[in-house]
Parts: C-alpha cells; sequence; structure tokens
C-alpha cells in the first residue's frame, strides 16, 4: 500500500505544491526561493528517507517568512495524508543528531494531537539571518507549523550549539530521522497502535 501525499496551496503570499512518499529513499527536488530553506529541506529529505518533491513560490522579496510558514504547512497536510489509517506504524520514534559542536534531539508521537515544544536554541541569534536569506528563529516557526498541521507531537531541542547553521540543520536532520523511526512499519503491530483503536 502506497504511503504517499500530494497537497496544493495558494495564497495571495505564496503558491506551494508538495509531494512526500514516507516509503521512499531519500531522492529529493527542492525550490522554495529560499536558499538555506532548500538546504534544509534537502536534509529533511535525505535524512528522513523521505522521496520529497516541493515546489513554491512566494513574496520572498518581502521577506521569506510567508514562503517558509506555507511550504511547512503543505509539508505537514501532505505527510498526514500519506500517513492514512497509521495501521502498523511505529508511532514514537526519537533522534540525536550531532553536528559538530552543536547537539540537537527530536522525539515524536504519531498521536493525532498536534503539539510542539521548542527549546535551546541561544537567544542571541534571535536576530541573525543565515545565509543572507532565511531567519534563524524561523526554525521554530517551520516546526510548529509541521506538527500542527501533520498531527504530530514534536519535541526539540537544542542541547548546545554556537554556529547558527550547525543549530538549524541539526535539528532538521533530528526531526527528519524522528519522523522516519516514528512513521516506520512495525512488523510486530497489527493495527493502529492506541489503546483506543484510533489516532
Amino acid at each position: 500500500m502506497s504511503r504517499t501525499g500530494e497537497v496544493e496551496r495558494t495564497t495571495k503570499e505564496s503558491s506551494i505544491r508538495v509531494e512526500v512518499d514516507l516509503d521512499g529513499t531519500g531522492q529529493v527536488d527542492v525550490s522554495t526561493g529560499v536558499p538555506f530553506y532548500d538546504h534544509m529541506l534537502n536534509a529533511f529529505g535525505t535524512h528522513g528517507s523521505l522521496d520529497l518533491k516541493i515546489d513554491a513560490t512566494g513574496d520572498v522579496h518581502i521577506d521569506a517568512h510567508h514562503t517558509v510558514e506555507d511550504t511547512a504547512i503543505v509539508l505537514g497536510q501532505a505527510i498526514r495524508k500519506a500517513l492514512g489509517d497509521k495501521k502498523g506504524i511505529r508511532r514514537f520514534g526519537d533522534s540525536w543528531i550531532p553536528m559538530d559542536e552543536t547537539l540537537a534531539h527530536a522525539a515524536i508521537d504519531v498521536s493525532g494531537r498536534p503539539y510542539c515544544v521548542h527549546a535551546g536554541e541561544p537567544e542571541e541569534f534571535n536576530t541573525f539571518t543565515i545565509g543572507g536569506n532565511y531567519p534563524f528563529v524561523l526554525t521554530r516557526h517551520v516546526f510548529e507549523s509541521l506538527s500542527f498541521h501533520a498531527q504530530l507531537a514534536l519535541h526539540v531541542r537544542v542541547v548546545h550549539g554556537r554556529d547558527p547553521h550547525h543549530i538549524a540543520e541539526a535539528q532538521y536532520k533530528a526531526v527528519a530521522r524522528a519522523l522516519r523511526a516514528a512513521t516506520e512499519n512495525d512488523p510486530r503491530a497489527g493495527g493502529v497502535p492506541s489503546t483506543k483503536g484510533v489516532l
């Protein structure tokens, strides 16, 4: 059974199309008009072993915010669609990712109850723009939007780090690996992994 999701969303600020295959091999084709975000989404797909195609255009001449947020919204919706009834998945997953001086951790429950806890980013980087195109503060916003629209309980924390690029990238990789673990098929699970019978 294919676990794929395809979602399109168009507003006055952006036009986004996302295709995702949860059982992919990390084949990624991403274009958002925000180069550092493309870099992060490439890492997300590669390390999550997702086949991921994203075509996004938006008002990046004003700011990256709308395009980055809207892409995260549509990516979350596509993941939720791909999950279907969630039968046979592991449901829980977590990952520790070191990146040179940075260490990040992510934990996911594919619970159907969206919640995001994000902590540990050094506040001194809140006004920093990575690569001249990606405001550092958007990373939290991406994960909040992703968790809400994919209906995940997501906890992300930066344990330590001093390079804004590494801090962002370690988080994306940690979330990708945690998502991969949580959405993988569990050969010992016969149905929906919940005492309620539904997620």
